[in-house]
Formats: structure tokens, sequence, C-alpha cells
């Protein structure tokens, strides 16, 4: 895995990082809150590198981007995210998005029509009331602690900044704890093919994926079994389940190339 380029641009402002894998037809990955586009989709790449142009982009705060002093914003990461693709001339695309970064994907396509081709939205959510019982109780009680260790780790990696480490935290969990829900309009406008991804244990419920389907007209919905992400990325543990991954993957490509 090896990208054929890499680098940063400029735009609203900060150097955003960004990496592009194979060739063929574009399809955008946007990662999850405190994460970076090869925690969420290295399994991905492997598999998909020979298939299509993988253009990933680490968001503000993340990774190896740039970091801002004001709130995160879906709706930032969105012009962030258009910005970038129209300085490396891509015009029309696919985007996957996991988790948070799901989240923006819904937002490229409602800010950004033109921009979408096809739209996978992985482990997401637009109300508060679709996620697990607890969750955003939790949220407003999270610290620093609470943050997983394999996504410190992570970061620090690719950015050895404790500073910037706990920047991303804060920025991400108050995003998290600000959350207000959107407009049905918001899903029910998206013209373009979508496709909804959950899994049966993740931090979303079911029903809220399926919710989130039957208001993207022709849109298709799979519920995979599984924690979150687990049938696309390593679990926190590390263990890859490679059969579910493989059969994620293969979904995808059908539903990207059909």
């Amino acid at each position: 895995m090896i990208p054929v380029e890499k680098g940063y641009k400029k735009v609203n402002g900060i150097q955003l990082y960004y990496e592009i894998y194979g060739s063929g037809s574009p399809l955008v990955l946007i990662h999850g809150g405190g994460s970076s586009i090869t925690y969420d989709f290295q399994e991905v790449i492997a598999r998909l590198e020979n298939k299509f142009q993988l253009i990933g982009i680490d968001l503000q705060n993340h990774g190896r981007s740039e970091h801002r002093d004001i709130p995160e914003t879906f709706e930032q990461d969105t012009d962030d995210v258009a910005a970038l693709l129209a300085e490396i001339n891509i015009h029309k695309a696919s985007f996957w998005g996991f988790s948070n970064g799901g989240n923006t994907a819904m937002q490229i396509v409602h800010r950004y029509p033109k921009l979408v081709e096809k739209l996978v939205v992985a482990s997401a959510f637009y109300k508060k009331n679709g996620m697990i019982e607890g969750f955003f109780e939790r949220m407003q009680d999270a610290t620093f602690d609470s943050m997983p260790e394999p996504l410190k780790i992570n970061f620090l990696n690719l950015n050895p900044d404790f500073s910037k480490l706990e920047n991303l935290f804060d920025k991400d969990c108050r995003r998290m704890q600000t959350f207000q829900d959107w407009d049905d309009e918001i899903l029910a406008s998206i013209q373009s093919p979508a496709l909804f991804i959950s899994g049966d244990k993740d931090v979303m419920k079911p029903e809220h994926t399926a919710a989130m389907w039957r208001l993207v007209k022709g849109s298709q919905l799979m519920i995979l079994p599984g924690t979150h992400g687990a049938y696309m990325m390593a679990d926190f543990d590390g263990s890859i389940n490679e059969d579910l991954i493989d059969f994620t993957v293969n979904e995808v490509e059908k539903f990207l190339t059909h």
C-alpha cells in the first residue's frame, strides 16, 4: 500500500494532508472522529487500490493536517473536502464516509450535490435519539482518558505534538456535545445513489440507519454483524474479521460499479 501521490494543499486557511492510491474512478475516503486516513481505511485501500482512484483526506485537527482553534463543524469539514478536491482537479467523485466522516459525506452531497457520483454512508447518524442509550450522556462527561488508546497512539505516530492531540479531543468532543438534530430534508434531498451501512451492535441503532435509508429515495441498506466499523476495519483490540471485511468491500464495489 504505497500512495501514488501524497502531500498538502492549502485550503480555507490551513494545510490539509491527502493521499491518493491506485487509478480509475475517484472514490473519496472520509475518516471518523479522532482518526485518520489509513487507521479507518487501511483494509479498504488494500482491497480496492487496484480498482479505483482512492483519495484519502485527513480532516482539520486530525492526522497530519493542520489545526484550527475554532469549533469543528461538519459543514467546515465539508467545505474543506470540496476545496481540496478542487485543488487536485477532482470535480466529480463517489464518497465513502465512516462514522463522523459519514455525517460529513451527507453534508457534502447536501452542500455540493454536483460533486457526488455515489455515496456510501457507514455508521453515521443525523439525530441524537438515533444513538444507543446513554451515548450523548457519556459524551457530556467525556475526559481525555476516555479517548480510545489506539486512536491516541495513531495520532501521535502521525503528529507527535501532544497539545494537538488534546486539541483534537477537545474539538471532537465539543462537536458531539453541541450536536443539533438535522432536518429530514438534508437526507430527503439526496439525489445521488446512496448505500447506508452499520453494524448490528454499532453505536447507532440499526433502526436509525434504516430510518436514514427510508428518507433517501432508491437508496440501499446493509446491516452487518459486529461493532462500530468492525465490518471494514480492525477492531480496537486489533482483531480483524477478514471474511466480513471482504464481504463489505465486495458489496460496496458492486454498488459503486453497477
